[in-house]
């Protein structure tokens, strides 16, 4: 997930202020959690790099002094595998454009791939994954946020397989012609669209993972009926926690997906942990609006900018922490089992808006101490760390090949 506009307000915010992750007291973490994390395989699904480096380009295979993700933190919190999200915002389905700047998003993570080579590497399937990982070398994979560039067209979709996708969220923030989204009222499909169920049967064929993070209730429940292998939330936590937000999965939701084997990758976004954010974002809009509204100005006006800043300061922002990720995770297991649980951070997607002790990819292990305190085996964070999503991604690849 990009950040919508309230999230880039935050993050704008945040950066004013001079408030970021070192502002934060976090507890120290265990040796043990340590040595988990450069141990165990760490797949995260969800990392914007790629859009990061659109908007202001950086060499993410060098310390950045910017973003969540550069390569000396990702070996510092043991990432293994992530997957690059090759996002392209929901406008772009009127607009046009898509498919250039997914194509452009490839390259950037092929180019990132071969600065540093002997250290990343593109992985298309979990065998090259598990090969690159014996090698010490980190496995670049890649997942599609939005299936705009398909743009009407299955031979696109195989364009994008044959370029190393390996995942699409069907929708973005607003209905395409695939599917309908969580954010999006209009309802134009009542779920997915004729042309949508073509593209989660050819994906199933392609060995491609079908993501039903940011679809609607519906739309996700017809991609998991139709789909004849397991799909996943690439991005998304738990409803439960944010009642009465779609973009969250419900108890059903991840009971049925559950059901076909899939998994859910806990997002780390604060406002997909706690009410308390969620309710942050309402209310700042209605106040900016008002304002905005009082004063005759826009958004991007200075004294709307003013007025956000000490809104801020005023009401400042409810973070969630590390226990939050974990309540999450704990909810799934309770509900549906330990094999059905990933991770899917969102880093470099959700602004500032990242729980205490969890701003960067540095920080894994506050996780994995944070599951050790409660209990969690070794091998069932093995499986929440990547192994259930590696599960997954060989269920559909195994599928295609017969």
């Amino acid at each position: 997930m990009r950040p919508l506009p309230l999230t880039t307000v935050l993050t704008v915010i945040i950066a004013a202020l001079g408030l970021s992750h070192s502002a934060h007291a976090v507890d120290e973490v265990s040796s043990k959690a340590n040595k988990l994390a450069q141990r165990l395989l760490i797949v995260d699904t969800h990392i914007d790099v790629p859009y990061r480096l659109q908007e202001r380009w950086e060499d993410v295979t060098q310390a950045t002094p910017n973003g969540d993700f550069d390569l000396p933190r990702a070996r510092q919190g043991g990432l293994n595998a992530p997957f690059m999200s090759i996002y392209v915002p929901a406008d772009m389905e009127q607009q046009g454009g898509g498919y250039e700047l997914a194509n452009r998003l490839i390259d950037h993570v092929e180019a990132m791939a071969a600065r540093a080579a002997g250290q990343m590497a593109l992985a298309r399937s979990p065998s090259e994954l598990k090969a690159q990982q014996k090698q010490g070398q980190m496995s670049l994979v890649m997942g599609m946020e939005n299936g705009t560039p398909i743009e009407g067209d299955l031979a696109k979709l195989s364009h994008f397989y044959n370029r190393g996708i390996r995942y699409i969220t069907l929708a973005h923030s607003k209905s395409n012609h695939i599917s309908d989204s969580s954010y999006d009222p209009v309802r134009q499909w009542d779920g997915l669209s004729d042309f949508g169920r073509q593209v989660v049967q050819q994906m199933n064929r392609l060995g491609m993972m079908i993501d039903i993070s940011h679809l609607s209730d519906d739309a996700a429940k017809q991609a998991i009926d139709l789909s004849s292998v397991p799909v996943i939330a690439s991005h998304s936590s738990v409803r439960a926690f944010t009642p009465d937000w779609e973009r969250n999965m419900s108890d059903e939701l991840i009971r049925l997906m559950a059901s076909k084997g899939g998994v859910i990758q806990i997002n780390f976004g604060s406002s997909f942990l706690i009410a308390k954010a969620q309710q942050w974002y309402t209310d700042f809009a209605a106040a900016r609006t008002t304002f905005m509204s009082e004063q005759a100005v826009a958004q991007d006006d200075p004294a709307t900018e003013a007025f956000s800043l000490q809104y801020r300061i005023d009401s400042p922002f409810p973070f969630a922490t590390v226990k939050d990720v974990a309540d999450h995770i704990d909810h799934v297991r309770d509900l549906v089992g330990v094999d059905y649980i990933g991770i899917g951070s969102d880093y470099d997607g959700v602004g500032d808006s990242l729980p205490v002790g969890l701003k960067s990819v540095a920080d894994y292990p506050r996780l994995i101490d944070e599951l050790l305190k409660r209990k969690y085996s070794e091998s069932d964070i093995e499986k929440i760390l990547g192994t259930n999503l590696i599960r997954v991604w060989e269920a559909v690849e195994t599928a295609a090949l017969r």
